[in-house]
């Protein structure tokens, strides 16, 4: 099995605030769309809460203790099952928030899409979880500005 995380994060790991994008940025929601489109998708509850509906193409999966979602969305209520049921996949599964699903995850994937962005918010409510850029090959995919904030796309592959 192979786990992917993609995330946007600002200059100090921020991710969100009140369970929503801080930054809206039309070239990261396509490069997101683009990554993730015919894939299985992992995310928490307030992740999947926060989506406008489900996103066309892709296998939604929620961890969640509660099971109040669409048919069409796989649940589980913890990480090892999940575990269990792919662990003879080679899909590639992406992890795409929130804070916690990344943290539990980071561990566990072998490439980090970041959406490197060149701001700030101060009062931003989920961090991206810290990590060691040392175990990783980095790779500048693409850079990019709107509505004047500059941001870059980057892939982190873990070293064997």
């Amino acid at each position: 099995m192979s786990f992917s995380i993609i995330a946007a994060i600002g200059k100090n790991n921020e991710l969100g605030k009140d369970n929503n994008l801080i930054w809206h940025l039309p070239g990261d929601l396509k490069f997101f769309k683009e990554t993730t489109t015919g894939k299985t998708i992992i995310m928490g509850r307030r992740t999947f809460e926060s989506l406008p509906r489900l996103l066309p193409n892709r296998h939604h999966i929620v961890i969640s203790k509660s099971n109040n979602f669409p048919k069409e969305v796989s649940v589980y209520s913890n990480i090892d099952d999940l575990l269990r049921d792919y662990k003879d996949t080679s899909e590639e599964l992406f992890i795409i928030g929130g804070a916690s699903i990344y943290k539990a995850f980071l561990d566990l994937s072998n490439k980090l899409y970041l959406t490197e962005i060149d701001a700030e918010c101060d009062n931003a409510d989920a961090y991206f979880p810290s990590f060691d850029k040392s175990l990783y090959d980095r790779e500048e995919l693409l850079e990019n500005e709107d509505e004047g904030i500059k941001y870059k796309h980057v892939l982190y592959r873990k070293i064997k």
